[in-house]
Formats: C-alpha cells, structure tokens, sequence
C-alpha cells in the first residue's frame, strides 16, 4: 500500500458492519487443526487463572461481586482510577458524593467470598447514607444533628475511601509520580514483568495544560530511561497527542499538525537519547488520519534514522484496522524502520457511538458488536505477525481465546502481550 495513498481505509470509515466483516472473517479463519489447539489452550487459561486465584483483598474478589455491568462496579472504578490523581480534597470530596451516592450497596452486604469486599460494601453503604444527607432544608434539632453528622463523618469517609479504594486503585494506578511507579516497578514481585507507562489524565484545554504534560513527559522519559534503558526489553512511555495540543482535531490541522509534528519530534529524539520505547497512543475516530500524519512525519525524521523506539496504538473495534496495518508496514518498508505496533480492542466505543448519533450519521466507525471486534483483533494480529519483517508486534487483550490465538500463531517467536 502506498502510503500517500489512504484511499483503502476511508472507504472502510463509516462502511457497513458486514461488508468490513466479510474479509475479516476470511483472515481471521485458523485452520481446524490449529482452531483446536487454541479452544484447547484458552480454556486451560481459563481453568488456571480460576486455580491460581485465592479469595483475599485481590482485584478480582471486587470485580467479582461489583461487575462492570452494575452501577456499583462502575462507580467503583471510576473511583479507584481517579482518586489517586486528584489533586486536591475538595475536588476529591466532590468526586466521592458524586460516584457513591444513589447506588444500591446493601445489595452487596455479606454476598462476597472475601472479608474486604464484605466490609467494603458495608463502608460504601454507611458512606452513601451520610453523604445522602442534605441539611440545608432543616431547621431546629434535626437539621443541627444532620449537618453534625455530615460535618464529622465526611474527613472520616475520605481516609476510609482512600484506604478502601488502594485495592483497586494499585490494580489501575501503579503510582502518582513516576519515580513512584518506578519504584514499585522495581520490586522483586514485579521483575518478571515489563512495563509501559502511561500518564493518566484527560486531554489539554490550554496552552498551559499542553505545556505542563509536555514538561511531565519529557521528565518520564528522563526518569525511565536513567532507570532502565533498551527500546525492545525496557520500559517504555506511551503519549496521547490531545495531551500536547488544545485544538488537536481535524478542523484545526492546519495549525496543530505541525506543532505537534515538532512537540512529538522532541519526545522521540528524547526517547532514542534515553534508550526507551515511546508509542503514540490511539483516540477517537475522527482524529486518526491527522495522527498518521503526525506519525508519518516523525518517523521520518533524519535524527530518529538508527532507532526503532517509535510505535503507535491500533484500536481493533475500528473498521480500518486492518488496512492500516498494511499502511503502517508499508511506512516501516519506506523509513526503513521496525515500527512497534501494539493492537488492542478499543477505549472509546461509547463516545463513538454517541458522536455518530449526535452528528446524525448513516454509520458508525466502530463495530457495534464485541464479536465482530474479535475478529478484527484476530485478523490484524495474524497480519502483524507476518509482517514481522517491518513491525514488532504487540499484543493486548482481556480475552482467553485471543491471547490463545497468539500463543499459537506466533509460535517461538519473542512478542509484547499485555
């Protein structure tokens, strides 16, 4: 695929959801034999995880009881992803009443295996109960012992939430700093593992917000690198663009695409002089074509010419995944580069959904059903592998039956899975 020539994947944006599936389907097909193998397999994952887990203050023992098809294990995600990063107490307070109140947790109340859930869920309901209380319309006696209750109970629930929530939160949050993360990075319980790492946080809306992430990303970088170096086995960065600009959108490429050209130039050169990997991480739909853009060029760069540190995200659910695949390979051929693409399912599929809905449009650019996102995932991860010529391939998924996939295609071949 000529890489100045996209036509392959727009004609897929918005196409309908059979159509796209039609050749997925076709490349995503394992020969019976191999099929087999990979039943087999994933259900021995399946079977081992199950084994290996033991009922304690484990993530799984919440998100066994709290599904993400409930409201509570919404709010308790929610929860356990933000309150480590922000910044302040009221804004935490405010954070706590909003999730925690107007939930159904006595429900919970003595249903899990585990004794921190069970009193976890009675926190949680004591919790909801107190901030629940509005005093603001009682006078006299009544409204004097509410406003008392609120007043002491609420620093109280704070530190109790904080506590309750470190369960959770170190399962999503690996520390607040990264010399934190770093840290907790090097203990002998997390040796065997690699690491990318991602700066939590939600999209610039200044100039000064740009500048303030662009500064905390350029001191990971630093902060990685002098701690552990090596583009292919090291700990690398990975950087969200809508984070290093405030119009970061097509309507106003003509001014972000090159700035952030120049912005994402800086973080390679600083990766390459660090010895770490860097990847561009995936957005919303309308924001990739402009992202190729913006990557296309800096990996061009003459500077970044001897190192192969520069990867980007590829969100499977989306209905071009599969021919980007094909035009990021052809960039790698044409820069003589290995480019590290990492294939995961998709982050934003609401917001997609909702986008083409407000907007009024005939489609969607994601895949409405989770089966047809597997086999996107499925289809692109056989094509990554053998495109092992130009890509290192890395692999994310949740799913038993996907990671089972892998294990057999890929064979003895070294890969990232996350």
């Amino acid at each position: 695929m000529d890489v100045t020539d996209r036509s392959a994947f727009r004609a897929l944006h918005r196409a309908a959801e059979p159509t796209v599936l039609g050749p997925l389907l076709d490349a995503a097909t394992l020969a019976p034999p191999i099929a087999a193998r990979v039943a087999v397999r994933a259900r021995a994952l399946v079977r081992a995880a199950r084994k290996a887990h033991t009922p304690g203050a484990d993530v799984s023992d919440f998100l066994r009881e709290y599904g993400l098809g409930t409201r509570e294990g919404v709010a308790l995600l929610c929860l356990a992803e933000a309150l480590l990063r922000i910044p302040d107490a009221a804004t935490a307070d405010a954070f706590i009443e909003d999730r925690i109140t107007g939930v159904d947790w006595q429900s919970h109340l003595g249903q899990a295996d585990s004794l921190t859930v069970n009193a976890s869920s009675w926190a949680f309901m004591l919790t909801g109960r107190v901030l629940a209380l509005d005093a603001s319309h009682e006078t006299g006696v009544a409204g004097t012992i509410q406003r008392m209750v609120r007043r002491i109970g609420e620093p109280l629930i704070q530190a109790a939430l904080r506590q309750g929530m470190r369960v959770l939160a170190r399962q999503f949050v690996i520390g607040r700093t990264i010399e934190e993360a770093l840290t907790r990075a090097a203990a002998p319980a997390s040796q065997r593992w690699r690491h990318s790492f991602d700066m939590l946080g939600e999209a610039a809306r200044t100039r000064d917000d740009a500048a303030r992430y662009m500064r905390a990303y350029l001191d990971a970088i630093g902060a990685v690198g002098r701690a552990c170096g090596g583009p292919v086995n090291g700990p690398g960065i990975s950087v969200k663009l809508s984070a290093l600009h405030p119009r970061y959108e097509p309507l106003q490429a003509a001014n972000c695409v090159p700035q952030l050209i120049a912005l994402l130039t800086t973080l390679a050169r600083a990766a390459k002089h660090a010895d770490i990997g860097l990847t561009v991480d995936a957005e919303e739909a309308d924001r990739l074509e402009i992202s190729l853009d913006i990557f296309a060029a800096v990996l061009a760069d003459p500077g970044l010419r001897d190192w192969d540190g520069l990867g980007l995200a590829v969100q499977a659910y989306q209905k071009r995944a599969l021919p980007l695949i094909d035009w990021i390979a052809d960039l790698a051929g044409r820069t003589n580069h290995h480019v590290p693409v990492r294939l995961v399912k998709g982050a934003y599929w609401d917001t997609e959904i909702k986008l083409a809905q407000v907007l009024g449009l005939d489609g969607y650019p994601v895949f409405t059903r989770k089966t047809a996102t597997d086999v996107s995932w499925i289809a692109c991860a056989l094509r990554m592998l053998a495109r092992r010529d130009v890509l290192r391939p890395a692999f994310a998924t949740h799913n038993a039956h996907s990671l089972a996939v892998i294990l057999e295609a890929a064979g003895d071949t070294n890969f990232e899975m996350q």
